[in-house]
């Protein structure tokens, strides 16, 4: 019998100052990402900015597909499915440790200096969005990229062929996708490529 665990990744183009710098780098479509426990995105982590009008102050947040600094964002979202019980637990823990210690991080921007230069930033208390999610998964002992998460980027997760897209399109677009899609069996969902 599969497993019936799942995971979602949200790769968004929000249009911010710092997301416009790094697409000018990476000119990926997408350069911001997210982890979430549920395809309506209601349980949503990623590393940011903790206000959406002090872009310099960042670290672990949950995020809301309804906050400002959404409003206008492009999106894919990604499922990585059949994740056994004990990977999928260790991902909530490690994810719940976050939560509990929150205010000890902070958003790791040297760290995409590193990316730019190939240079391993490594700090222990600070992450940026990519490099947070790809750890979650090494933590949980499924590793999914071959290389280490500070050289991780959200174009990194939109190439990786162990995620099928299950969506495309603008985010506030997004719940009304689900609506419509809700009598396709859940197989036939993960697997189409979905362009709104």
């Amino acid at each position: 019998m599969k497993n019936k665990n799942q995971i979602y990744i949200l790769l968004t183009d929000t249009g911010t100052v710092l997301n416009r710098l790094i697409k000018m780098y990476t000119k990926d479509p997408y350069n911001h990402v997210s982890i979430s426990f549920d395809k309506d995105l209601k349980e949503l982590y990623s590393f940011g900015r903790k206000k959406h009008y002090n872009p310099i102050i960042g670290g672990f947040v949950k995020e809301n597909i309804d906050s400002i600094i959404f409003s206008n964002a492009n999106c894919a979202v990604y499922c990585l499915h059949d994740i056994d019980d004990m990977t999928y637990d260790k991902i909530r823990e490690y994810i719940k440790l976050f939560e509990l210690n929150r205010d000890n991080y902070r958003y790791n921007l040297i760290g995409l200096f590193g990316i730019m230069f190939n240079i391993h930033i490594q700090r222990c208390d600070a992450f940026f969005c990519s490099q947070f999610v790809a750890s979650v998964f090494e933590f949980s002992g499924r590793p999914i990229f071959d290389k280490p998460c500070v050289f991780v980027t959200p174009g990194d997760f939109q190439a990786n062929q162990l995620f099928s897209r299950v969506y495309s399109g603008r985010l506030k677009d997004y719940r009304n996708f689900l609506q419509e899609t809700e009598s396709i069996p859940s197989i036939m969902f993960a697997e189409e490529t979905v362009q709104a």
